[in-house]
């Protein structure tokens, strides 16, 4: 027999958890439980000693340079996609996926900085000529190591107002009685606007080596922290600034007697949906194909209280960063008709990071944008995975040198305790791959899969990341059938689950 009290608590607690589904600041959703190899935090090829199927697992920056890297030159062009369709992929994941790193980059044994030691120790996570800072973590059951997602899973435009009331604080221009945004007050393009510079002063992005000493271009401001990381997701993020501005303009013009705050909580409602549509009507069949999103998705047919939206960590470490391999390594502007500009040439992709001046002093938006829609996105192909610009001139602005985005991926993956690529395909119904031969059946390229079994030995080794990658596409898609059915899964928890 349970006592009254004792069910009012549990569903006390049972609604309170799920309140909690998809909040800021909770851990990342568990679908397989964690592969640690000392079952709570140690990530797998930490200990050299121990085998996996019989053998080491492979150094990260090894996999890099075998198989993922490719020259800049070295580009198949994608026949039916435009390249701004890599920036929305990477857009949409800022909305609804952030895994901050900790926060303590010195060792804990000796206070030896993680830059300068090649030390295994927390909560360093060395790669050999790279280094990692791993993620955030918060102790789940029986103190496993999980991640933290800093931003509301929900695709709810928290690239636009923030994951935090006091980051949407910070957007909103509450002296305007329109309910809009804060805008740059400095620059203006074409009499539009930008985004305001961030109130950390002086920020830490680029500046133009041929300005005067006294004159910077902060990072920008928007609702996630890495608007300013290349100029095509700034890009994005302004012209989202523009439209809630534009459609809460037109709301006040037409109900006058509405308070700034209905004025903008309606036009964030707009919005958000926006950000919805065009991501599941437009973005992920594309993405997955019509068969995957039939079996995975499907018709909506209303709000589901027992769906968990949270984002989980497969998707966010491992299947959405898919789009690293559609990632050109150009970025090309051009003139209003559509040709290319000698006073903009084209430049390459690490001369754009965290380079917010290159908007502003550079032609706006418009350019930058018109050479988005006018130029192929890269195709992902088996043999031409990640090029150079991300393999070898990544800058971030936590570190002081240039990384390696693939090393980082596949890194961070066994960091966060994610199974074997092997684990992933049962856990979506798919054939477990037991040979060379298995695996040939999947990846159409055999010197890519030999490639993988000189460095992995065995299918159940590799990476998740890197199997999903080099998997043949679906009918229609941009991905093969493991990462279409980590998508799928995610986007209909995201869509079913959002009350």
């Amino acid at each position: 027999i349970i006592s009254w009290p004792q069910i009012k608590y549990d569903l006390t607690l049972a609604f309170t958890l799920r309140l909690l589904w998809g909040a800021s600041n909770t851990a990342l959703a568990r679908w397989l439980p964690p592969a640690y190899e000392d079952g709570l935090s140690q990530p797998r090829g930490w200990d050299p000693s121990i085998r996996y199927n019989g053998v080491q697992l492979p150094l990260v920056r090894e996999v890099t340079r075998k198989i993922i890297h490719v020259s800049n030159e070295a580009v198949t062009e994608d026949n039916l996609y435009s390249d701004i369709i890599m920036v929305w992929g990477q857009y949409i994941d800022h909305d609804i996926a952030f895994t901050p790193q900790s926060t303590s980059r010195i060792t804990f044994l000796n206070g030896m900085e993680c830059q300068m030691t090649c030390e295994k120790q927390n909560p360093c996570f060395p790669i050999k000529v790279r280094f990692l800072i791993p993620s955030r973590e918060i102790p789940g059951s029986k103190n496993i190591k999980q991640q933290i997602n800093g931003l509301t899973s929900f695709l709810d435009a928290s690239t636009v107002y923030g994951s935090t009331h006091a980051t949407e604080n910070k957007l909103r221009n509450l002296t305007s009685k329109e309910g809009l945004l804060r805008v740059n007050v400095k620059y203006y393009d074409n009499h539009r606007e930008y985004l305001p510079f961030t109130d950390r002063i002086p920020s830490p992005c680029a500046q133009d080596s041929n300005s005067s000493e006294g004159e910077r271009i902060e990072c920008f401001m928007a609702g996630d922290s890495r608007s300013s990381e290349v100029t095509s997701l700034a890009a994005m993020h302004t012209l989202w600034l523009r439209e809630h501005n534009r459609l809460a303009r037109a709301l006040k013009n037409i109900n006058g007697h509405w308070s700034a705050e209905t004025v903008y909580q309606e036009a964030r409602k707009i919005v958000g949906a926006l950000h919805q549509i065009i991501t599941l009507r437009d973005y992920i069949p594309k993405i997955i194909g019509p068969d995957a999103f039939n079996l995975y998705i499907g018709l909506y047919t209303g709000y589901d209280p027992t769906m968990n939206p949270t984002v989980s960590n497969i998707f966010s470490t491992a299947a959405f960063r898919f789009g690293h391999a559609t990632i050109q390594p150009i970025v090309r502007r051009l003139n209003a008709q559509y040709l290319d500009d000698p006073e903009l040439p084209n430049l390459y992709l690490h001369e754009v990071f965290f380079s917010p001046w290159r908007l502003i002093k550079e032609g706006g938006l418009d350019p930058l944008l018109r050479g988005l829609l006018a130029h192929s996105a890269k195709l992902q192909v088996q043999d031409q995975l990640l090029n150079e610009e991300l393999t070898e001139k990544l800058f971030v602005l936590s570190n002081n040198g240039s990384l390696d985005l693939a090393s980082l991926n596949l890194q961070r993956g066994r960091d966060h305790g994610l199974p074997g690529y092997n684990d992933w395909r049962e856990f979506c119904g798919l054939p477990k791959l037991e040979t060379h031969t298995d695996l040939n059946t999947i990846i159409s390229n055999h010197n890519v899969t030999a490639k993988i079994m000189e460095l992995y030995h065995n299918p159940s080794n590799i990476d998740v990341w890197l199997g999903g990658l080099v998997e043949d596409f679906l009918p229609g898609a941009r991905t093969g059938p493991l990462f279409a059915c980590i998508i799928g899964k995610q986007m209909k928890a995201l869509r079913d689950g959002d009350r």
